[in-house]
């Protein structure tokens, strides 16, 4: 069985089962204090080329942020599209402050007033006049702030400049806040193989949203390819702490590996590479499921849609995936 598209829940938009996201094209940035919020160097043509060999592969749903490069993610993004973008849906995010030609983040903004002007400068960097998802990127605002968020982008609705809007948090608490709203359309969430999020699925089943899944490949660990330390500029050589299997950053974390490694015979069945089949237990798991795996080259844009034609995991691999994981 195929799984080719996906309807994002009450809103009737519609999408490929699998959209790409756009963080790592957006290049190196950091925080005001030198970490590295970047996946590392990238070749802004590559990216381009691997936009076009996505949409000509049946990809339709692109998910960056404003602040992915501090905007170079989304100009990138939107000199790909072109005179396609009709054919797609753009999702971007705000709250987060950045000094563009510094390349660094440097705070937060959770006023509706902030969320306005964003919302401007994404539509003139994405060269587009709507967005179709626009999405709060603070996942740890506070609830009554986001209310006030939620109806201004209520207000976006109305004038035709979104289309749908999310949060992007890992709260089902917080997520639900949004889903009041009529034309909330979706959260975005973290959600793979080896980290699953049961409270935020029942929530998006409960409130007809859909499921949009970052770090579908657990920041490149269920690509099977990173083992090494990292390049400086990339994310994962000074992770986070939010940035789980990565250790000290010496590489990816040895019991996290170990959990892949178990869970490779039953991914890679089917004729699948390992990433395919991480992304083929996303949508076994959920009717609701869009996974959005990262990609800087045509490579990865090849293996990540190439996932869409194999489809979801069979019940019986679900199953064996969660024996070998002791859940």
């Amino acid at each position: 069985m195929e799984t080719t598209t996906r309807t994002w829940g009450r809103s009737g938009i519609e999408v490929s089962a699998l959209g790409f996201g756009c963080w790592a094209i957006g290049g190196e940035w950091q925080s005001a204090d030198g970490q590295p919020l970047g996946w590392g160097k990238v070749d802004d043509e590559e990216s381009v080329r691997a936009v076009h060999r996505a949409l000509d592969l049946g990809v339709t749903f692109f998910d960056t942020a404003d602040v992915y490069g501090t905007g170079h993610s989304e100009r990138v993004l939107g000199r790909a599209l072109g005179k396609r973008r009709a054919d797609v849906v753009v999702a971007t995010k705000w709250g987060n402050v950045f000094d563009a030609p510094a390349r660094t983040l440097t705070g937060a903004d959770d006023s509706p007033s902030y969320a306005r002007r964003a919302l401007t400068a994404s539509l003139r960097r994405l060269g587009t006049d709507y967005v179709d998802l626009y999405q709060l990127h603070l996942s740890d605002a506070e609830p009554e702030q986001a209310a006030q968020l939620r109806d201004v982008c209520e207000e976006f609705v109305k004038e035709g400049i979104v289309r749908a809007y999310a949060w992007s948090t890992d709260d089902p608490a917080r997520a639900a806040v949004f889903a009041e709203g009529e034309h909330c359309a979706a959260v975005q969430h973290a959600l793979n193989v080896l980290q699953d999020a049961p409270d935020m699925l029942a929530l998006c089943e409960e409130s007809e949203l859909a499921s949009i899944n970052r770090s579908p490949l657990a920041m490149g660990l269920l690509t099977g390819k990173r083992r090494g330390s990292m390049e400086a500029g990339d994310i994962r050589s000074r992770p986070p702490a939010w940035l789980q299997g990565f250790g000290d950053g010496s590489g990816a974390d040895p019991e996290w590996l170990a959990r892949v490694d178990a869970l490779r015979e039953v991914l890679t069945g089917d004729g699948r590479t390992l990433a395919q089949g991480a992304l083929a237990w996303l949508w076994a798991r959920s009717p609701r499921t869009v996974p959005i795996p990262g990609f800087r080259s045509v490579a990865q844009a090849e293996e990540n849609a190439g996932a869409m034609a194999k489809g979801p995991l069979t019940p019986g691999q679900l199953a064996e995936i969660d024996r070998l994981l002791g859940r």
